[in-house]
């Protein structure tokens, strides 16, 4: 589950260029330094007997750096996303290719022992949800892909911890027009996103309560057909969700959407997620994950409407010191379709080799809420190799 495409940005790279030369300057006033460049290289081929073969190569170079002060730290995460990949379509007889060259991360951060502030091109997630997160808002992590690839948002985001580990959260997106995890609608890049997160300890775990807010590009979304219009249109997200330790370790994560769609039967999504996982003392150690996820829309806040419902079971076992076998299973329950996924990794210091299997159905719809074209459609193999430097 190793690709995903964007398209070139010489924004991105003017960006990337400006954070350097700001980097450098404040460097060379600071009394302290911290400056670390490492990279991953990694190779995939993926075969579909039934749909089409995949080659791609991908180079993700990274730079950190950062200064410290006598009450704060500055730091910087600067890292590209230079991929291509090749598919072979077997049953129309072509070949496609895709490259690129874009900004991966690209943020700043300014820090003290309680509170941070940054700024630029990062990931922002939360929950504890792991095969079927609820609270997948900004990203589009898929649990299968062994390196956790997301294309993140630019955003400004601030923290502020507590000393009760108590701590809140605010975030600004701009610019991003794309839709992130279970979302049909794009947002309108010209409209800024906003938010905030509140998490608390409570008992044995903690429990969060978070809000978003943005503007729907109609136009632009999957779903236009149906909206008939062109306009901008609010969309206002509640969350819950919570995670505790009781010999097993429990969680929920429970979301309310609401939008002022035309089309009234879209106007409410409800997403929840339960879940539990535990250690067995078997062997090395036996893993296990289950979670059951339910998305619905409908026209009332609790009402009963159009959606899917799944649960998902996962099993890691370390088979040694060198390799680690992974099995998952998602059933579909409104259209009775299972998702098969099984991943063996073996590690040599800087290599990570990894050979994947999955057997999936034709409609494919996990992670997405659309019938297009995917190569993990139906049965295939993977075989993903990685270098870090």
């Amino acid at each position: 589950m190793n690709a995903f495409t964007g398209d070139h940005s010489l924004k991105s790279v003017k960006c990337l260029l400006l954070l350097v030369i700001f980097f450098m300057f404040f460097a060379a006033y600071s009394r302290a330094q911290e400056i670390n460049f490492r990279g991953q290289v990694s190779a995939w081929a993926v075969t579909n007997p039934a749909q089409a073969t995949q080659v791609g190569l991908r180079y993700i170079p990274e730079l950190q750096a950062g200064t410290y002060q006598e009450n704060y730290f500055i730091d910087t995460d600067i890292s590209l996303n230079m991929y291509g990949t090749s598919e072979f379509w077997h049953k129309r007889d072509s070949v496609e290719t895709l490259h690129d060259l874009k900004a991966y991360r690209l943020w700043l951060r300014f820090s003290t022992s309680q509170f941070e502030i940054r700024a630029g091109l990062q990931k922002i997630n939360f929950g504890s949800a792991t095969l079927l997160r609820a609270l997948m808002w900004f990203d589009s992590i898929d649990p299968r892909d062994p390196l956790q690839l997301t294309d993140g948002v630019y955003a400004i985001l601030t923290r502020y911890y507590f000393l009760n580990n108590a701590n809140i959260w605010f975030w600004v997106l701009v610019g991003n027009n794309r839709t992130r995890g279970w979302e049909v609608l794009v947002s309108d890049q010209k409209k800024p996103e906003f938010g905030g997160r509140l998490q608390i300890p409570l008992f044995s775990g903690e429990m969060a309560f978070t809000y978003h807010h943005r503007d729907i590009d109609a136009g632009k979304s999957l779903a236009a057909p149906y909206l008939l219009t062109d306009l901008s249109i609010p969309e206002d997200r509640l969350a819950i969700d919570g995670k505790w330790d009781v010999e097993a370790g429990v969680w929920m994560e429970a979301v309310l959407i609401y939008r002022d769609l035309p089309y009234k039967d879209f106007n409410y999504q409800q997403q929840t997620n339960l879940g539990i996982d535990y250690t067995f003392d078997l062997g090395n150690g036996l893993h296990a994950i289950a979670e059951h996820f339910n998305l619905r829309f409908s026209d009332k806040a609790f009402g009963n409407g159009e959606g899917i419902s799944m649960t998902a079971f996962s099993l890691d076992y370390p088979l040694g010191l060198l390799d680690d076998f992974t099995a998952m299973l998602y059933y579909e329950w409104d259209q009775k379709n299972w998702y098969r996924f099984l991943r063996w990794q073996r590690t040599y210091d800087n290599w990570i080799f990894y050979l994947m299997a999955f057997w999936n159905p034709e409609q494919y719809q996990l992670y997405q809420l659309t019938n297009q074209e995917n190569l993990y459609a139906g049965k295939g193999l993977q075989l993903l190799v990685v270098f870090n430097h």
